[in-house]
């Protein structure tokens, strides 16, 4: 697949998706990305602003497979991956496989399950596999886990580990809509004279694992190789940061980059892909400064006045 193919299916998709989503280009944009970078994504927002809407579009209109699992402090790991069943007729164990086996899961209010469970997913996120009483089992592919968080409801809910939101591929908040967006939220619902929602399927797995080689064509100067790695850098040297963003990071803008200029048409990147993706791959690696907790410092503000202060590599055109 050819990246003017790649841009011209995404277009696609996001105008199957936009036709349900109001307003939410942007951060609709950044989880495409992400599903062609072949990465995860945690949604963080609050309730009502179509999270899990959008996510089932997004499936829907790429033509891969769909579950969705709402995490429950009684939620056990295998209620995700699954486990072995006595057949009576066979006279065995036999695996029967859990929601996990899909190809886009939907990790609803992740934070609300126990460690034990959330980690239940973190074998699936960085291999593409499970084990169950020694076994492995290969997932479909592609694979990907876009999982929601909710930012102010704290009781009953046990905050992710580290090391699993290290694995997602970016993070991405959609914010309240406008008033004009919210008028348009009640004439698309009025038009449509129901509550359920279509979207047309205009990929397939097949196309959507192409297009995730065919941002492996992407052209990326050595200067702004350079330019990430400066970054990343910079997020271990800030005053106020606990804890910069690892190699992990750095590969994050790699990949994400990469898939931000193929969705832009060319088959380079340049300085302005990096700064679109950097605070949604970088701002959730970073940890403040135990002193700063309790004011009102976010981690996307250190990102965005990390790369304003960041020496822009000047590239060929």
């Amino acid at each position: 697949m050819t990246i003017l193919e790649l841009k011209n299916r995404a277009d696609a998709v996001l105008s199957e998706v936009e036709a349900v989503i109001v307003g939410k280009h942007e951060p609709l944009t950044i989880i495409l990305a992400a599903i062609l970078a072949g990465g995860h994504v945690l949604i963080e927002d609050y309730p009502g602003l179509a999270k899990t809407l959008a996510a089932r579009c997004l499936a829907h209109a790429l033509g891969l497979s769909f579950r969705r699992v709402q995490f429950t402090p009684d939620l056990l790991p295998a209620d995700i991956v699954g486990t072995h069943v006595f057949r009576r007729e066979e006279g065995k164990f036999v695996f029967q496989p859990g929601p996990i086996f899909t190809q886009i899961l939907l990790a609803d209010e992740i934070n609300r399950a126990t460690p034990k469970t959330q980690s239940a997913l973190l074998e699936a996120m960085q291999e593409n596999q499970v084990t169950v009483e020694g076994n492995t089992y290969a997932l479909p592919q592609p694979f990907v886990v876009l999982a929601t968080q909710n930012p102010i409801e704290y009781e009953g809910t046990f905050p992710l580990p580290e090391a699993q939101v290290d694995r997602f591929l970016v993070r991405v908040r959609f914010g309240y809509p406008s008033a004009e967006e919210e008028v348009e939220i009640l004439q698309r619902r009025i038009a449509r004279r129901t509550e359920e929602v279509t979207v047309r399927t205009v990929s397939s797995a097949a196309e959507v694992l192409a297009m995730q080689s065919a941002l492996e064509t992407v052209f990326v100067e050595p200067d702004l190789l350079r330019y990430m790695a400066e970054i990343v850098v910079r997020t271990r040297r800030h005053e106020a940061l606990g804890l910069g963003a690892s190699p992990r990071g750095t590969l994050a803008l790699l990949r994400m980059s990469r898939a931000w200029a193929a969705l832009h048409g060319r088959d380079f990147v340049i300085p302005d892909d990096i700064k679109a993706v950097a605070i949604p791959a970088l701002s959730h690696r970073l940890i403040l400064s135990p002193e700063l907790w309790t004011r009102e410092v976010h981690t996307e503000d250190i990102v965005a006045e990390i790369l304003a202060q960041t020496p822009v590599p000047k590239v060929p055109a």
